[in-house]
């Protein structure tokens, strides 16, 4: 996909999208978009531009990434995805695979001209609807969603002082893994094939398509100044595996699995601890477990932590007639899908996965 296809004329592009003296535009200069992105305290590290071109080499989703100006300057910006399925329908995302994104503005003008211009492009992709991913109400007239939150655990100065704050009965599963000779290799892009190794497992095992290996190839190509991944090893064979990334100083593992063969050894649990002191010795302060349903087994995992949840409210626009979508496992009509799923072979699930999960946000 080239650049030019990716910042092509869409709606707003084509005929600007005006509120008082706010212009909204197609981004065409990313030095200027992440210097803007670095001084919002609200951005997310998914606002970064480079989040565009790994998007769409790893799924070949068109992009339309948005900036609103005032007087030359930039006053907001919005990442949007399309993605266009027979399955699933036509829909844009802000932004998609991730945890974060919709808009980040310095007025509630430059956000509604930025929301503006998003519908505009909705509606010229003949799109269902639009989901921005937010961490508070936007606009009290859209749609939302509050059915996940982010767990957050806020870190201790030194290792100790998090060893001491994290629930007992982790602390022995801890030792525990220590005791059973796991070990733990931090690295980069020599990892990914023993991460992707466990990852697809688990994925199967959870009746869910898995991402193309492009994807974490991508993201660790692009992002290896602060992105790092954490494998755990049984004798010489991989058991756990996570995917950590930064920004500013709040470190993430968006993605994290282990084998369940593992759960003896306590395999996950060390993964963690291990991630935690790597934390706490780069001088973060909070640590984002990732995205629960309140009750459910990995937001009580997280809980153990120290992890406090955080509300995610995802605002939804969507087109005369449609209503919000589901796409959750949860849903009823997918159970019999996934039941299937879990009883594939892995390596089928690996070559039949992506071109099904590339369309599911």
């Amino acid at each position: 996909m080239t650049m030019s296809r990716q910042v092509s004329a869409g709606a707003a592009a084509a005929a600007r999208i005006e509120a008082p003296q706010i212009t909204v535009r197609a981004a065409d200069d990313g030095a200027a978009w992440d210097a803007y992105v670095s001084s919002r305290p609200d951005a997310s590290a998914y606002h970064v531009f480079a989040w565009r071109d790994v998007i769409a080499r790893a799924f070949g989703h068109d992009t339309r990434y948005l900036v609103a100006e005032h007087d030359r300057a930039i006053v907001g910006v919005l990442p949007l995805v399309i993605f266009r399925s027979r399955l699933f329908g036509r829909y844009l995302v802000s932004v998609p695979f991730v945890n974060y994104g919709g808009i980040v503005a310095d007025s509630p003008e430059a956000s509604q001209a930025l929301l503006d211009a998003a519908i505009a492009e909705a509606r010229a992709a003949r799109a269902d609807y639009l989901e921005l991913r937010h961490t508070a109400q936007h606009f009290p007239n859209l749609q939302a969603k509050r059915h996940k939150v982010a767990m957050e655990v806020p870190l201790r100065a030194t290792e100790e002082e998090q060893w001491q704050a994290i629930d007992r009965k982790v602390r022995n599963q801890v030792r525990k893994g220590q005791k059973s000779g796991l070990r733990v290799v931090i690295g980069g892009a020599e990892l990914v094939t023993d991460f992707y190794a466990v990852f697809s497992v688990n994925m199967r095992d959870l009746g869910t398509p898995v991402y193309t290996r492009r994807w974490f190839d991508g993201i660790v190509n692009v992002f290896g100044e602060r992105t790092r991944l954490f494998i755990v090893y049984s004798g010489s064979r991989p058991v756990a595996g996570a995917v950590v990334h930064w920004y500013g100083s709040t470190i993430e593992v968006p993605w994290a699995s282990a084998l369940r063969e593992s759960n003896p050894l306590c395999a996950n649990v060390f993964m963690y601890w291990e991630m935690f002191r790597f934390a706490v010795e780069r001088g973060f302060t909070r640590f984002d477990l990732g995205r629960s349903t309140p009750g459910e087994g990995t937001f009580n995992f997280k809980k153990q932590w120290g992890a406090q949840p955080r509300e995610l409210v995802w605002e939804y626009w969507t087109r005369d007639g449609v209503r919000m979508p589901d796409l959750s496992v949860k849903n009823p009509k997918y159970q019999r899908a996934i039941a299937v799923w879990q009883r594939l072979p892995v390596g089928l699930t690996r070559v039949i996965g992506p071109p099904i999960v590339r369309h599911i946000a």
